[in-house]
């Protein structure tokens, strides 16, 4: 009997322990799981601020790769700018070297310019120079009379002076051109046409020239008729302008002697080769 009771005595004492244990488990395992969403949350958050922070890296990174092609665009931009800028320097330099060779006058120049500035003045003459080639250009009124061949005393005065410049000069070509306006000449008269007329009167010119001490060698004569105006035959100003003779000062080379002997002497082939005499055989 005393057995029984305390088996029974035992059954609530262990129900109670038990109960207990649970309890404290139970207390330990909802702050456990409370951690472990706490925990969870902040892993969360970190993945969250890491993902935001790769991507900052990312846009970082693409900012810099853009940034170094945009300086090397601008690098490049510059070394072209600086390349155009010593090229336009070269070309400012060349223009410049070119315009102080066409502004500058020659010897000739300045010594026809010094010996006719009372004709250039009255303008009886007009006198350029561009590139090395001076053109002393005459009204025909003022060396013949119309349709005449037979120079003017005033056209000889000129001429003359303009020999005294000439006849010094050295490695230029002087070439006397005549021109006429597009008027037919009288065909009663002493030339067929305009050609005539105006290789003669250059003709004329060129002996006076020489007679003037002006070497042959450089002289030569062209008559260009009707067809070299500069200006309309329209109007009487415009023929006047027409009828003119031009003494063209040229460099040397282009006379057709030296242009012949240059292409002579491009073309001409090669020597051939000494053949050496065969040795005579000892007999």
């Amino acid at each position: 009997m005393r057995m029984r009771w305390c088996v029974l005595l035992l059954v609530p004492l262990v129900g109670c322990v038990s109960q207990k244990a649970f309890d404290s488990k139970s207390a330990e395992a909802s702050s456990l799981q409370q951690r472990y969403n706490e925990e969870a949350e902040r892993a969360k958050a970190l993945e969250q601020k890491l993902s935001e922070a790769e991507k900052e890296r990312e846009e970082l990174e693409s900012s810099l790769a853009q940034s170094d092609a945009e300086r090397r665009a601008l690098r490049k931009r510059v070394d072209e700018l600086a390349a155009l800028n010593q090229e336009l320097s070269r070309s400012t330099e060349k223009l410049a070297a070119a315009k102080e060779a066409l502004e500058k006058k020659s010897n000739e120049y300045e010594n026809l310019a010094k010996s006719l500035k009372d004709e250039i003045k009255a303008g009886k003459i007009e006198l350029s120079e561009l590139k090395g080639r001076m053109v002393v250009k005459m009204k025909d009124k003022i060396l013949f009379s119309s349709g005449s061949t037979k120079l003017n005393k005033e056209g000889q005065a000129a001429l003359e002076k303009v020999a005294q410049a000439l006849k010094d000069v050295e490695g230029k070509l002087i070439r006397v051109e005549g021109h006429t306006d597009n008027v037919p000449v009288d065909s009663k008269g002493e030339f067929a046409s305009n050609w005539e007329l105006s290789t003669t009167r250059a003709l004329v010119v060129v002996q006076l020239l020489q007679e003037q001490g002006v070497p042959p060698t450089m002289l030569s004569a062209l008559g260009y008729g009707e067809y070299q105006p500069i200006a309309s035959n329209q109007t009487a100003d415009g023929r006047s302008l027409n009828r003119r003779i031009e003494i063209v000062l040229a460099p040397a080379e282009q006379a057709p002697s030296a242009v012949v002997a240059a292409s002579v002497k491009k073309a001409a082939p090669a020597p051939a080769p000494a053949v050496k005499p065969a040795a005579a055989k000892k007999k």
